[in-house]
């Protein structure tokens, strides 16, 4: 390591003292009174709760855009701050969306919503046989697979929701938390892959935590936020398979040939940790997906860059993200999401123009990006992810804001699944660190100086799928260092009061400083981090 290396990572944690040092300027430029003028403004009523394809969206990223032009960070998109994400908003026709079992000539049909939910952008009509593929997992870093030995072209695949031995702290499936294979998205891809027509996904039967359709109730208004917020997909999707989430008498129905109960397969899978797939007998399905609305529009990406100062490392680069936008007024209620994520929004802008008023620059590039319809399912980094503007070979990690301005406090929708401690105003949870512990020895080091109280527990969740749900999932999926900065829920996400009065600036300002050294310390060191896509292995 040169000496010049040497002294910028042994200065960064001493801010006492320090503020001589090339990079302080930035970091005293964070400030509560920036970040609660630019939230105010991300959150008032001219913006309309910032709904994807909808006029406050606009406003938003036009806003995010114009910073970044400010604070002097160069654009990405070929001249452009913006990236065009082209999506399809559609309303699934709940009359003529269908799912329907057939044996012995005998043909039931489920009712949409009461037995059966979901759908895609594009109709479909597939009727197969059906396979149970247990969880719908091919993890060869686990040596577990489901799909072997079983042939599932042209059918539809029934799988459980989530991973294999969730409840055993000693799994090899993160122990009582979970992996990326939990994901719906993740399972449906897979099953493609293996040439299925369809997937239904069914809850599992032993399960010690809500179901998603349970989740989803604990959530106030939850059930018809679903009904009535119009969902959304990448527009450049094609060719995906149609997927149906099915209740629990709807799933026994389906198992009932098979000879033993669906809580007994489980258990075997879990016992053992071998698949039990197999065909369903006499067990006939269709699925039909129609479509009562559907248009195309564009939203988009904030991408900005800072070149790094190195000549040969300035092609790697650190990102840091947030989404702007969140759920609009679609009761004709204003959701204001200052929180959610107006915090993470106005943070990625703080972070921009610290970074980009310091006489030095780090070695390698950082990257700035505010992502697009993260609420529709996280559709602005995926798209990113899938259309880099910089190689994802050369990003070395992501950091990522998503609810960063509250203290955690206990709500319906966590309620007899997580512990909260009695005050968590100076507590930060960190989430994906079980894919990439160096960044969390990084974000470690840096905290000396901070002293915030840093937590892991998301890592150890298997009930809420928290790994899954923001913008640092798409890069962990390509086995990229990506960790989510949150402080976690309480009863104002996704409800009208989530309001700026409520933030707890300071905290957030604590926050962000330690984001910028963290940042700092990560584009400085010799060494990238690694992501290790076995959690708790070294290698």
């Amino acid at each position: 390591m040169k000496a010049g290396a040497v002294w910028l990572l042994a200065a960064v944690p001493l801010l006492s003292g320090a503020a001589d040092a090339p990079w302080s300027r930035g970091l005293e430029s964070i400030r509560e009174t920036d970040l609660r003028a630019d939230l105010a403004f991300l959150t008032s009523d001219a913006l309309e709760g910032r709904l994807s394809l909808h006029r406050g969206s606009e406003v938003a990223i036009g806003f995010v855009a114009a910073e970044f032009a400010k604070a002097g960070l160069v654009p990405l998109a070929g001249g452009s701050f913006l990236q065009t994400v082209p999506l399809i908003e559609y309303r699934v026709d709940p009359e003529g969306t269908r799912l329907s079992l057939t044996r012995h000539g005998i043909t039931r049909t489920f009712r949409y919503l009461e037995e059966f939910s979901g759908g895609e952008p594009d109709e479909a009509n597939v009727e197969a046989p059906v396979v149970f593929a247990g969880y719908g997992i091919t993890a060869p870093e686990f040596g577990y697979d489901d799909y072997a030995g079983i042939d599932v072209r042209g059918k539809i695949v029934l799988v459980f929701e989530h991973e294999p031995q969730e409840n055993d702290p000693k799994s090899i499936f993160n122990g009582l938390g979970n992996t990326r294979y939990a994901s719906a998205g993740v399972k449906a891809r897979n099953a493609k892959r293996h040439g299925a027509v369809g997937l239904l996904l069914a809850a599992e039967p032993n399960r010690k935590h809500p179901s998603g359709a349970d989740r989803l109730k604990r959530s106030p208004g939850g059930a018809e936020r679903l009904r009535r917020l119009l969902p959304q997909a990448l527009g450049d999707t094609t060719g995906q398979i149609p997927a149906l989430t099915v209740t629990d008498e709807v799933a026994a129905e389906l198992f009932s040939t098979v000879g033993k109960k669906p809580a007994e397969l489980q258990a075997a899978i879990d016992k053992a940790l071998r698949p039990a797939s197999a065909p369903l007998p006499d067990t006939r399905v269709s699925m039909r997906i129609a479509l009562a609305e559907r248009r195309r529009g564009n939203s988009a990406n904030a991408i900005g860059i800072l070149e790094g100062r190195d000549p040969t490392l300035r092609d790697e680069a650190i990102l840091f993200s947030g989404h702007y936008d969140h759920d609009g007024m679609w009761d004709g209620h204003l959701r204001p999401g200052a929180d959610d994520n107006g915090s993470g929004s106005v943070g990625v802008l703080a972070l921009a123009r610290a970074y980009a008023r310091n006489p030095l620059r780090p070695k390698r590039s950082l990257i700035f990006a505010e992502f697009a319809a993260e609420e529709r399912g996280l559709l602005g980094a995926y798209y990113y992810a899938a259309h880099p503007l910089r190689p994802l070979e050369r990003l070395r990690a992501v950091l990522n804001f998503d609810m960063i301005g509250r203290n955690e406090t206990p709500s319906r929708q966590t309620e007899g699944l997580i512990d909260i401690a009695p005050d968590t105003s100076n507590e930060l949870n960190l989430i994906g660190t079980i894919n990439c512990p160096d960044v969390r020895r990084t974000v470690e080091e840096q905290n000396r100086e901070i002293g915030l109280k840093l937590n892991y527990k998301w890592d150890q969740d298997a009930a809420l799928n928290i790994f899954q749900r923001s913008d640092q999932f798409p890069f962990a999926l390509r086995n990229i260092p990506a960790v989510w900065w949150f402080t976690g829920f309480h009863p104002d996400y996704h409800q009208t009061t989530d309001t700026v009065e409520k933030i707890n600036f300071s905290k957030m300002e604590r926050i962000l400083k330690l984001a910028y050294l963290s940042g700092w310390a990560l584009a400085e060191q010799d060494r990238p981090p690694k992501f290790i896509d076995r959690p708790g292995s070294s290698e």
